[in-house]
């Protein structure tokens, strides 16, 4: 692979690399506002020029003060490039921290700070903001400006999820390249020149597609703000660690932002995976954390209606165990969650499989019954993170792909099934659809929130969400990706996993016995892997 040099640095590219991304896939950053891997190249910011001092240099003719003349004098000085569009070339060097490059990009800071408005200790930006951090890095010196700042439209509010505030606006148009770029909808445009510009919306319309927080998202200083964060968090209380949406099939990778002096979720952005979801998320996807904490259960009940108890976790473990007890198996079902982490369904599956359990189903949204639509940027038609997932584990401890909940259903009419184990809210979304397992004495479900499931069970058992937990999630191109817990769960309560060993323990199920994420795991790829007589015959020439 070709190289040139930054700053002494050898950095490799690929063919119609330009410096900056070259750069930037190395993890070395050059300050920039305009530019985005994800996005087409506007080079209006001027913020990442760098001196190319390799071959005939360029020179552009200035005028300096002479100190000792007392006047301006004619001279030169270097011409300096856009690293955002100046193609790598092999052997080229580059320097874009020199004395030349440091002084344009304190004059570029300071212009782009001539009218921002100085308030930051209200701005949901200040933390993260590239303005702060450069102006610290770059130029570090007083506003010269003396006259009243342009002023322009603040609060505009452009849709249902961003507002706008066109006096911090730096003009780089990233929003409006997202718009253009990634959803092929032209609704963001620049209006007037100079210190007048800002962002308006196309006439008649409201910024209301689907990926609308990625304007937010890919702005840089804090001129777009996203409704349902704004005002709600400081970013420098809350920790980050890696999730994967749980919106859909696709299974966007994402940053999973929290606050860990209470425990709470505030917000996920997208983490930058190009073989999965790029540099996005959709909207409905990044407000998926809204999940760890809404409608959530968090206290075990015992029964329906006027008659249900309450009861202690651990009472609700030793009730789960005796009911499993008292079940015949034959008549049993057992119902996965496409929704779970392969986690909470392997051990589920083996629970079943020791106990000889014949009747395994799948419960998934269905897109209609939620109004989901997939798309041919990321949503996928399936809105469920784990289906794939929940269906190898069936199939490698079981044998077999399980049924859906309308399986279910004709089952318990038709009188094969007469009791039900079920992981999980989602599923039987439609009004009524799960009415039959009402008239069932024995309906037990391990969940973490509300749902269609829960609402007829004869004993809710409450388990760890996706936040609380450490777990994979299998997308529909068949990659597991495995996530990371952000978040205390509630006291007690533990992974649908870790639950169900325990019960398996009361119940004396041999080989349940797991303390950790990591031996789950490894007893999955131990049940994934074929069988070595499988494996001799598949690599013996035919």
């Amino acid at each position: 692979m070709p190289t040139f040099k930054l700053n002494g640095q050898e950095i490799p590219f690929e063919p119609g690399d330009t410096i900056i991304r070259a750069a930037w896939r190395q993890g070395i950053e050059i300050p920039h506002y305009c530019w985005h891997p994800g996005l087409s190249i506007a080079a209006n910011c001027r913020m990442c020029l760098v001196h190319v001092t390799s071959g005939r240099q360029m020179a552009m003719p200035v005028l300096r003060w002479d100190e000792k003349k007392k006047e301006y004098v004619p001279d030169t000085k270097p011409k300096l490039v856009p690293a955002c569009q100046t193609g790598a070339q092999a052997d080229m060097e580059v320097d874009s921290v020199g004395p030349e490059v440091q002084q344009a990009q304190a004059h570029v800071q300071e212009f782009l700070l001539l009218n921002h408005p100085v308030d930051c200790p209200i701005c949901d930006q200040a933390g993260e903001c590239k303005l702060q951090d450069y102006y610290e890095e770059h130029q570090h010196t007083l506003k010269r400006k003396r006259t009243e700042p342009v002023h322009k439209p603040k609060g505009v509010r452009f849709g249902p999820t961003i507002v706008y505030d066109a006096e911090r606006c730096i003009m780089c148009t990233r929003c409006i390249r997202v718009c253009d770029e990634l959803v092929g909808d032209h609704v963001l445009d620049m209006r007037e020149r100079g210190n007048r510009n800002e962002i308006v919306l196309a006439p008649g319309r409201e910024l209301d597609h689907r990926y609308t927080l990625m304007t937010e998202h890919v702005c840089p200083v804090g001129a777009l703000t996203s409704r349902d964060f704004r005002f709600k968090a400081r970013v420098w209380f809350l920790k980050t660690v890696d999730g994967i949406c749980t919106g859909c099939a696709t299974g966007c990778n994402s940053h999973v932002d929290f606050d860990p002096r209470y425990g709470k979720v505030y917000r996920l952005r997208p983490r930058d995976n190009e073989q999965v979801n790029g540099f996005w998320m959709c909207d409905d996807g990044m407000m998926t954390y809204q999940e760890a904490h809404e409608h959530r259960v968090v206290t075990a009940v015992d029964g329906r209606g006027e008659d249900a108890e309450k009861l202690l976790q651990e009472e609700a473990t030793e009730e789960l165990a005796a009911r499993l007890k008292g079940l015949d198996a034959g008549s049993l079902a057992v119902v996965l969650s496409a929704h779970h982490a392969s986690e909470d369904n392997f051990v589920l599956a083996e629970v079943a499989k020791a106990l000889g359990v014949k009747h395994v189903y799948l419960a998934a949204r269905e897109a209609e019954d939620i109004g989901w639509e997939g798309d041919d940027i990321l949503r996928h038609a399936d809105p469920n993170p784990n289906r794939a997932g929940a269906t190898a584990v069936a199939e490698a401890l079981l044998g077999e792909a399980p049924g859906d909940l309308e399986d279910l259903v004709g089952d318990v009419l038709a009188g094969q099934v007469k009791s039900v184990l079920a992981l999980g809210a989602i599923g039987g979304e439609k009004e009524g659809s799960l009415d039959a397992l009402k008239n069932l004495a024995d309906v037990i479900v391990l969940t973490a929130n509300e749902g269609p499931l829960p609402s007829v069970a004869s004993l809710t058992v409450p388990v760890a969400s996706w936040a609380e937990m450490f777990g994979t999630f299998r997308n529909a191109k068949g990659l597991d990706q495995h996530f990371v817990r952000a978040i205390p769960s509630p006291e007690g309560i533990e992974p649908a996993w870790k639950t169900l060993v325990a019960a398996a323990q009361e119940l004396g199920l041999e080989g349940i016995a797991y303390a950790r994420t990591g031996e789950v795991r490894t007893a999955m790829n131990d049940a994934a892997a074929p069988a070595a007589g499988d494996e001799a015959q598949a690599s013996a020439p035919a």
